[in-house]
């Protein structure tokens, strides 16, 4: 089987920059024919530049939370790359909440572009997969990874409407699994730290001492760099990991294993 995911067809949503951004790119660059989707267009553009119509990258603009939306991505993969094999739901928000506040509306504004845009994204992509291998009766048949984060597990009041969100996207995760088992469609989730992303050096240089409480938090004693979660995207979408379905796996360098109550938000 092997770990490679060459000639493979992936959506990756939330791929203007970041985590989402890293991932695509690794995929495009490991051989798969990737779509990337984002509603920040002049990101996308800037960051794909002119694409080939025969290269293995397109990219799509639009807000997914929209149901047409999502069905007009699916469209554009499939002209661009007949099929789907892979999903990657990365598109998320973080917002900071305020739990004594009765006016506060960021749990149900997180929990519909964190969770609902996943879920929804999930139920369109698998019935494509369910259709196009109607004929293949043995393998894997489609691959759903939701970038999730150890804020699901983690009391931070001042995130409540993000871990909220992340702990539902968690639990979206293993019952789509169990669905879509019988299918032969995979559903997993990478639950990450601190990611050393465009946002979080910008943080850095205005909170200097972050890096550090960061750092001295995480046993294995450095802040993730963008390849750590795109070579664990990677590992989940290929065929060598064809009997992983319904499963949590935090990237983080342990810091989960260490007090939560001691340990920094950011």
């Amino acid at each position: 089987m092997g770990f490679s995911i060459e000639g493979k067809t992936a959506i990756v949503t939330g791929a203007a920059n970041g985590v989402g951004l890293a991932i695509a790119r690794h995929f495009v660059d490991k051989g798969a024919n990737v779509m990337l989707a984002d509603m920040d267009e002049p990101r996308l553009h800037k960051e794909c530049g002119k694409t080939d119509d025969d290269g293995n990258m397109r990219y799509f603009a639009g807000d997914l939370r929209e149901r047409l939306t999502m069905a007009n991505l699916l469209s554009a993969t499939l002209d661009a790359f007949d099929r789907v094999d892979v999903l990657i739901n990365g598109s998320r928000q973080m917002l900071p909440s305020d739990p004594l506040d009765i006016e506060d509306d960021t749990v149900p504004q997180l929990l519909e572009q964190n969770l609902m845009t996943s879920l929804r994204m999930s139920q369109l992509v698998a019935k494509r997969m369910i259709k196009q291998a109607k004929d293949q009766t043995e393998g894997q048949v489609g691959s759903i990874i939701n970038l999730s984060s150890i804020a699901a597990r983690r009391t931070h009041p001042e995130l409540l409407g993000y871990s909220v969100s992340c702990a539902a996207l968690d639990q979206m995760t293993r019952s789509m699994a169990v669905a879509l088992a019988p299918e032969r469609i995979r559903v997993n989730a990478v639950a990450f730290g601190s990611v050393m992303s465009a946002s979080l050096k910008d943080t850095l240089k205005e909170h200097t001492s972050y890096r550090s409480d960061i750092e001295d938090h995480t046993p294995l004693g450095r802040i993730a760099a963008p390849r750590d979660l795109a070579e664990t995207v990677q590992f989940l979408s290929c065929d060598g990991a064809g009997f992983v379905t319904g499963q949590i796996l935090t990237v983080d360098g342990g810091r989960t294993l260490l007090d939560p109550v001691a340990a920094p938000a950011h």
